[in-house]
């Protein structure tokens, strides 16, 4: 979802912002549909082979079908211009670490000469260790943790890191008056939230942010958080931080809106997607805050075109995980189109130059989900988040 490339621009082409994900659920039906999406159509040996891993099944197939989808939809019209061909393979990977590794193993298999991924963070640490070791060049959509680039020169995000997240949250929160005493719900399992958390905490104590409760819980299966609200309740918190994923965030609704409890709630981008969850009454989080690069409801003309063009393809609305899918694309498009990339290039040669383009200081991608999006030596990406409120069920950037 970028707003695309000044070499489309120079060709007098407009580039339709869609990103697919399966909005509406995680369910199979979803990534069937997500799965449907054709190659484009270009000369299978001609092609420059894209590899993409991330979850299209369970707990997490929101993140992934939508990461797939909007990639896709990119290497449809990128193949439609004519000149540097894709094809992507995007593997399940079920957000198991293991299996993302089995799918990466098989990807190399077949030739990938580019990693698109993965998904989530955990599996995505495994896989990069796997990238830098054969010198395959890896651009993930939504993986945050520091741990994914460190010391990996090829390696690459596009979305959000934790520390950034979580300083940029106590930092808004304490200029906007949200809350006067704060409480934080975090999983001490999950290397995304426990960095984004420990982040937070470090400059809320820097900036006079009190934080009056933190509490924790073990993995996203938890389903019982009668004891972390109660704490937070009891410590009078009027603002409650949940750097957590949507499907825990949506069960901390639920039961704070039993308990009487009703403060107000803060996610990072890990959130994005509740509204789409499955099962799951959208007037729950009414008020709820996020810190997202993307709104679904934007009135500017690319967003509008890009959330029409997505519903035709997935139905749904796309979250941020389908617009960061289709600019990863796109700024792998670019990058390959200003170091000389070609489909006879083998992987390592390809890593190579694309490594080069991405740190040499002038390369930058507009896109939704940041304009003049450029990447630090570290592979970290330099772009400003955006917070929305939930107001009748959509987005209201603040």
């Amino acid at each position: 979802m970028k707003k695309y490339l000044a070499m489309l621009l120079a060709g007098a082409l407009s580039v339709s912002l869609l990103a697919g994900c399966g909005g509406s659920n995680g369910s199979d039906s979803a990534a069937s549909n997500a799965g449907s999406a054709s190659n484009g159509s270009a000369d299978q040996s001609s092609v420059i082979k894209i590899g993409g891993i991330g979850p299209l099944t369970g707990s997490a197939a929101v993140y992934g079908i939508a990461t797939k989808t909007g990639a896709q939809v990119a290497v449809d019209e990128i193949n439609a211009l004519g000149g540097l061909q894709f094809a992507l393979d995007f593997q399940d990977d079920e957000g198991d670490a293991e299996k993302a590794v089995n799918a990466y193993n098989n990807l190399k298999g077949k030739g990938m000469q580019v990693l698109y991924g993965t998904t989530t963070t955990t599996p995505c640490v495994a896989v990069a260790a796997e990238t830098f070791n054969d010198r395959i060049f890896q651009l993930t959509p939504s993986a945050s943790s520091t741990k994914v680039t460190e010391g990996r020169d090829n390696v690459f995000q596009a979305c959000f890191t934790d520390p950034n997240q979580g300083k940029a949250a106590a930092n808004y929160i304490k200029e906007h008056n949200l809350g006067t005493k704060v409480a934080a719900i975090y999983n001490n399992g999950d290397p995304y939230s426990t960095g984004i958390f420990n982040a937070f905490q470090a400059e809320a104590q820097e900036i006079g942010l009190e934080v009056v409760s933190a509490s924790t819980f073990p993995d996203d299966t938890n389903a019982d958080f009668t004891v972390q609200l109660g704490e937070a309740q009891k410590a009078g918190a009027d603002l409650v931080f949940m750097p957590i994923y949507y499907t825990p965030a949506s069960l901390i609704l639920n039961q704070a809106k039993t308990m009487g409890y009703e403060p107000t709630f803060f996610g990072c981008d890990g959130m994005d997607g509740i509204l789409d969850l499955e099962g799951f009454d959208a007037s729950l989080a009414e008020g709820l805050m996020l810190m997202t690069p993307f709104n679904a409801w934007g009135e500017d003309e690319r967003t509008v075109k890009f959330v029409s063009e997505y519903q035709a393809l997935a139905g749904g609305i796309p979250n941020q995980f389908a617009a960061d899918g289709y600019d990863c694309i796109y700024a792998i498009y670019q990058a390959c189109q200003q170091a000389g990339v070609t489909a006879d290039m083998g992987p390592q040669e390809v890593c190579e130059k694309l490594t080069k383009v991405f740190t040499d200081g002038s390369f930058a991608v507009d896109g939704l989900t940041g304009s003049g999006m450029h990447w630090q030596t570290n592979g970290e990406v330099s772009k400003d988040p955006v917070v929305v409120k939930v107001e009748s069920g959509k987005y209201v950037t603040q």
